[in-house]
């Protein structure tokens, strides 16, 4: 798990975001003034999106950078699940925008102005875009941060979209068929929708505490396959992710002749193992005798308790 300190630093790249995000505007809204191209204009609005939600990372990575503290003694990590949900909801409004936008257009065609201009600052834009997301993609992996993440894929999608509607107004240029500008208007803020409702479905899923992606699930069964070998068994297996922190907790069931200290022993290697193999995760761990029948029979924090109630 990245220590406090290297949280900390991870608001350099919220930053970075901003500042790309502050002149890919400039230049898109410039592009737009030049063209008329209300395809430019729905690029130049998400672009303001980038903005917002790259001023949101900043806040929540700043609060989620915070120690734990007596009455958040799990830390602040959840707190980028907020930036990345703000984020998703920002871009279904900048979809609306640009809709609102495009479909008068639809009705009324207008020719396009200036192309060349245009599209070479929309390129100029787009290139800036790829790089910081590039940057911002590889902080995020190496530090687990979902907000830099979200952040980092929505410029990638940000730089796709530019190319599709640099490619339509080529298109219109050369074709004469002006209704095609608003019509790639309209695919974009489809795109963006899709995009928006996926970084809102990760944030809602995150917050109500989901279980560890399947893979990380596997290599945790793998490590505890080891010891069952060992006559060493385990049940209660709970896994959850809040922010760039993993955690894991268990019942851990030993020989009941075993002393404390070899159960204890044997609780820290499990827990080393597991932590080698789900990087940045707490794990916790309950010993039990494996003799007691009632060792086995605390159903209520098996997952499917309630069903096998029901």
């Amino acid at each position: 798990m990245p220590s406090r300190t290297q949280r900390q630093t991870l608001t350099r790249f919220a930053w970075l975001s901003i500042g790309a995000a502050a002149l890919t505007i400039s230049l898109k809204f410039a592009a737009y003034l030049v063209t008329g191209s209300v395809g430019i204009l729905s690029d130049a609005l998400e672009s303001l999106v980038n903005l917002a939600a790259a001023l949101m990372a900043l806040a929540m990575l700043t609060v989620a950078s915070r120690a734990p503290d007596e009455m958040h003694a799990f830390g602040y990590g959840k707190a980028e699940y907020f930036s990345s949900g703000v984020e998703g909801a920002l871009i279904l409004l900048a979809a609306a925008s640009i809709i609102w936008t495009a479909l008068p257009r639809l009705a009324s065609p207008q020719p396009l102005e200036q192309v060349g201009i245009g599209v070479a600052v929309s390129v100029i834009a787009s290139a800036i875009n790829f790089g910081v997301a590039r940057r911002l993609l590889r902080a995020g992996k190496a530090y687990r941060s979902i907000a830099l993440e979200a952040d980092a894929h929505h410029l990638i999608t940000d730089v796709w979209t530019s190319a599709g509607i640099i490619t339509g107004i080529l298109a219109v240029h050369f074709t004469g068929w002006h209704r095609l500008d608003p019509i790639i208007a309209i695919v974009v803020a489809a795109n963006i929708v899709r995009i928006g409702a996926q970084l809102l479905r990760r944030s809602v899923l995150g917050l109500m505490d989901r279980a560890l992606p399947a893979a990380e699930q596997d290599a945790i069964k793998e490590v505890l396959s080891r010891y069952d070998r060992r006559d060493i068994h385990f049940h209660a297996l709970r896994t959850r992710r809040a922010g760039a922190r993993s955690f894991v907790s268990m019942h851990v069931l030993v020989p009941g002749n075993w002393t404390v200290q070899r159960g204890h022993d044997a609780l820290e290697e499990i827990e080393r193992d597991v932590r080698t193999a789900v990087p940045g995760s707490s794990v916790f761990t309950h010993l039990e005798p494996r003799d007691d029948p009632a060792a086995w029979q605390d159903n209520e924090l098996e997952p499917d308790a309630d069903a096998k109630r029901s």
